[in-house]
């Protein structure tokens, strides 16, 4: 079934924010969502990032951490920067970081996997490509983000953001016990949201869909050509099955997933993430 380009039209230099919106939840919400986890899933790799991660503690609850990452980054994206929550979720990543000695480089790392890794992926696993000004708009909604994180010289083009990750990855990739370590509760936290008998399996495919250098900085064993090839067919026939869905018509944001668990009663934008001391955060009586 034919699904109709939402973004044909608007300026991806002005109208960024809007077609970030439809491209990551209504054109692409599961890649979206599986991209941006395998985006901070690389970032593991490099130690300075990695083991930091894991010092600081914020995977002694690995759900939660899911939960409030996804969380904050998605309320700038579905309230707009300037909205309360918007600038509520902004304030908070940025007293998060602030907390420890981040070097700019890694924070320019880290907005270059957010830029490129969903574009590639989309372009291997998606029904369709993105289109040259989707990924113009992506590109700006981060670079947007980024001037609210206080990031220094942000590249200005895809392109940029594409060489920016693989200079650094290929000069910075190593292993480091933290960072196996958060990769590894990360994919435990994955294969629970799957049932127990296929939680194995999970995990293969997880790794399947790795590349070279990361699989050997995490010290991960390569999955069998087999799993590998059985792998990237399952995508391919997703993919096939998706492009004969009608149209999505409803928003899919990530707060909308079952995956998130940690606020059945609703949440406070002000009150995710690590505070000093603890986590001061109560459920709501009723969701938001």
């Amino acid at each position: 079934m034919f699904n109709p380009d939402r973004n044909a039209g608007l300026d991806p230099h002005r109208d960024y924010l809007e077609m970030y919106r439809n491209m990551s939840m209504l054109d692409f919400p599961w890649d979206f969502n599986q991209a941006l986890s395998f985006a901070l899933f690389r970032t593991y790799a490099v130690p300075s990032v990695g083991s930091l991660l894991a010092a600081s503690g914020g995977f002694d609850d690995t759900q939660k951490r899911y939960d409030d990452t996804g969380l904050l980054l998605e309320a700038p994206l579905v309230c707009g920067f300037a909205s309360p929550d918007g600038k509520a979720a902004l304030r908070r990543i940025n007293q998060m970081h602030h907390r420890y000695d981040i070097s700019n480089d890694d924070f320019r790392y880290v907005l270059a996997t957010f830029v490129v890794v969903p574009k590639r992926w989309i372009d291997e696993h998606g029904w369709r490509k993105l289109s040259y000004d989707e990924v113009v708009a992506a590109t700006n909604y981060y670079r947007e983000l980024g001037r609210h994180m206080n990031i220094k010289d942000i590249p200005e083009t895809y392109d940029e953001f594409s060489t920016l990750l693989d200079d650094y990855e290929a000069e910075h990739f190593a292993f480091d016990e933290g960072g196996r370590a958060v990769a590894d509760m990360t994919l435990d936290l994955l294969a629970t949201f799957y049932p127990t008998p296929a939680r194995p399996a999970v995990r293969a495919f997880s790794r399947a869909l790795m590349d070279d250098p990361l699989l050997d900085a995490l010290h991960y064993k390569k999955p069998s050509a087999a799993v590998v090839a059985m792998s990237r067919r399952a995508m391919r026939a997703r993919a096939w099955f998706v492009r004969m869905l009608p149209p999505r018509r409803t928003p899919m944001g990530f707060g909308d997933s079952r995956r998130v668990k940690s606020y059945p009663a609703g949440f406070e934008v002000e009150k995710l993430g690590t505070f000093p001391g603890g986590c001061p955060v109560k459920h709501l009586e009723e969701a938001r």
